[in-house]
């Protein structure tokens, strides 16, 4: 089964079309990032630190190359698996749910990889069956530099394999002009509905704003990801939607996610003493209900 909203990233694995990155000027695209980094405004947290002399801003990513796992993942969406996903330490959010926050929050260390050695990987992985490199973490926001030299390094292998950008999508205008060049695939999080939710369950401001902008900038195919949460259908589950509906229409593909599972800080904040349960059944027949009427285009 084929979507039309991924015709693009059908035809490179066909080999019937270039991955984006291949056609890039990367050694530009290094250099623009370079600058953003002297006062870093990689995403719009702003810290302006300069990660080029190793000061570290919220997301406390150094001036190296984290990762905390790479492997061949079957757990993706059904059209991108086996996805070669590649997980990166630290993130600009700290969600108070997440699941992976043994990495997004810095409890693990993580290892250094260089570019080329990470390109190397991906190479084998295509030949063990990957269909994708899927840039996720934690964040992949704050590595966009080694991502891009792994990219450049890639070229040089001349591997054609689609990339996926997997976020948050909390980067800024300047970033998403960069990552148009170089991504086929767009996969953020949806999650909130509103800017109280977000503030209070991933410490974010002006999180609607910023995810709706850089959805309606991107430049590739989209694989839209909203995670269900208990007691959040209403205002966080139908908002999304229904800007989906309204912005994008069928021209993206949304995963309502049913999987939420109560981690981290939910078991500490009595205030979210409401999320240490997963979501009902009630709650997640509402919510695709509520996609059928938008008429979205969706899997679950």
């Amino acid at each position: 089964m084929e979507f039309e909203q991924l015709k693009n990233y059908y035809k490179i694995l066909r080999g019937e079309k270039e991955a984006k990155f291949l056609k890039a000027n990367i050694d530009l695209l290094i250099k623009k990032v370079e600058k953003i980094m002297e006062k870093c405004t990689l995403c719009e947290r702003k810290c302006k630190v300069n990660r080029l002399e190793g000061e570290v801003g919220f997301c406390r990513v150094p001036n190296k190359m984290l990762i905390a796992s790479e492997f061949l993942h079957y757990g993706e969406e059904f059209f991108f698996v086996p996805s070669h996903t590649i997980f990166f330490m630290g993130c600009n959010f700290h969600c108070q749910f997440c699941q992976n926050w043994s990495i997004s929050q810095w409890y693990e260390e993580g290892y250094e990889i260089e570019p080329r050695e990470l390109a190397e990987i991906i190479r084998i992985r295509k030949l063990q069956g990957s269909k994708n490199v899927n840039f996720v973490g934690g964040e992949p926001t704050p590595y966009l530099l080694w991502i891009l030299k792994t990219l450049k390094e890639l070229k040089d292998l001349n591997v054609n394999i689609p990339i996926i950008w997997n976020s948050n999508f909390y980067m800024t205008k300047k970033v998403m002009k960069i990552l148009n060049k170089v991504v086929d695939v767009y996969l953020p999080d949806f999650k909130y509905g509103n800017d109280e939710c977000a503030r209070k369950l991933s410490l974010v401001e002006n999180y609607v704003e910023v995810v709706a902008r850089n959805l309606l900038l991107a430049k590739g195919e989209i694989v839209i990801r909203h995670l269900i949460l208990p007691n959040h259908v209403e205002c966080c589950s139908y908002q999304v939607l229904e800007w989906i509906a309204k912005n994008l229409g069928n021209k993206c593909i949304v995963n309502i996610m049913d999987q939420y599972t109560p981690y981290y800080k939910v078991w500490e904040r009595e205030d979210l003493v409401y999320l240490r349960r997963g979501i009902s059944r009630e709650e997640f027949e509402k919510v695709v209900r509520k996609a059928e009427e938008l008429g979205i285009t969706f899997i679950v």
